[in-house]
């Protein structure tokens, strides 16, 4: 036999078919050849006329539109929702009030065993369209265990109130007030009365803290004793631009009364205002602005930036006394750590 023969047709073999097997890697990913150029990358886009600041009608739509910036939005609201479950499960489940005559005016309190003690409120988010309290029991124990109420309100959403902002800021308002009034019926001071907020609902704790009590609720001028405004709007005249208008019916009326920014003579308790760095660039800078504003209005704010930290992952770190949001507020309502220690 001629050994050298067949290592010379075995090599040709190998050869050809390395050969064959590229070229039908390449026709099936709809190559041409074997030396097919890859698709050459879109074009970029063509910037529009400015809308808002130096960002066109696309670029500022995006800035309203968390999903473009937190892709992992699907997974973490899931993880808001079971973990309130987990939570409830440890503390046992939250008293349910009604504040107002319709059903979704109910908010959950979630008790501490602390006599006389001080209460947080929480305004949820969800762009104004969704969103339920039972959601946002995630944060509970860190208050509960700290010696503090923590209340959940539920309210109308823009879309149930045909497009209109009204009756959500004042259904939140009517809430606090409740709380006020009623306080003492399930343990709370009314005096030491907080209100925190996340994104839509950091717009409406902005508009909470510049309720005019006495005129509107015969309440104390200082009914809330402090504020935290997490991811928030406060001035509404960009975000009528937006994409938001489509379901958001903006008036002037509206646009005023509700941007927070402009009312703070109004403003009597110190804030919190926080954001993400991984937030979109309009979230950061209406945070960014709005503390700006509180302090050049010689009114106490601290401004706090969650370095990594996307619009839906930072309200995460109020559930943690150690977090960015749990530590801040522990503080702010002049409460213990709950582990040992102050915050």
């Amino acid at each position: 036999m001629n050994a050298g023969g067949d290592s010379v047709r075995h090599e040709a073999t190998r050869r050809a078919f390395l050969r064959t097997g590229i070229a039908s890697t390449v026709l099936a990913a709809g190559g041409g050849s074997a030396f097919a150029q890859p698709p050459a990358p879109p074009a970029p886009r063509a910037k529009g006329p400015a809308v808002w600041l130096d960002m066109d009608q696309a670029e500022l739509d995006a800035a309203y539109d968390q999903i473009k910036y937190a892709p992992n939005l699907p997974q973490i609201t899931t993880r808001y929702a079971t973990n309130s479950e987990a939570v409830r499960a440890r503390l046992g489940g939250p008293r349910r009030y009604a504040y107002g005559p319709t059903p979704i005016e109910a908010l959950d309190v979630y008790a501490t065993t602390r006599a006389n003690a001080p209460i947080n409120i929480f305004l949820h988010g969800g762009a104004w369209r969704g969103g339920l309290a039972k959601n946002y029991g995630y944060a509970a124990e860190l208050f509960v265990h700290a010696g503090a109420h923590y209340v959940v309100p539920d309210f109308i959403n823009v879309t149930e109130a045909s497009g209109s902002l009204m009756p959500m800021a004042e259904q939140v308002r009517r809430a606090v007030a409740w709380v006020y009034r009623n306080a003492r019926s399930f343990g709370g001071d009314p005096d030491r009365l907080y209100v925190s907020g996340h994104s839509s609902g950091g717009h409406l704790a902005g508009v909470v803290l510049v309720t005019d009590w006495r005129k509107d609720f015969n309440l104390p001028v200082d009914t809330v004793k402090g504020g935290l405004c997490c991811s928030g709007l406060f001035d509404l005249k960009a975000v009528r631009l937006s994409a938001r208008s489509s379901y958001v019916k903006f008036t002037d009326e509206i646009e005023h009364a509700l941007s927070s920014q402009r009312h703070l003579d109004k403003l009597n308790a110190p804030v919190i205002v926080a954001y993400g760095t991984f937030e979109t660039p309009e979230f950061q800078r209406q945070s960014r602005d709005f503390a700006a504003a509180v302090k050049a209005a010689g009114k106490p704010v601290e401004l706090l930036v969650a370095e990594g930290y996307n619009h839906f992952e930072i309200p995460e770190t109020l559930a943690n006394p150690y977090g960015l949001l749990g530590r801040a507020v522990l503080a702010q309502m002049s409460l213990a750590h709950p582990i040992g220690g102050h915050p």
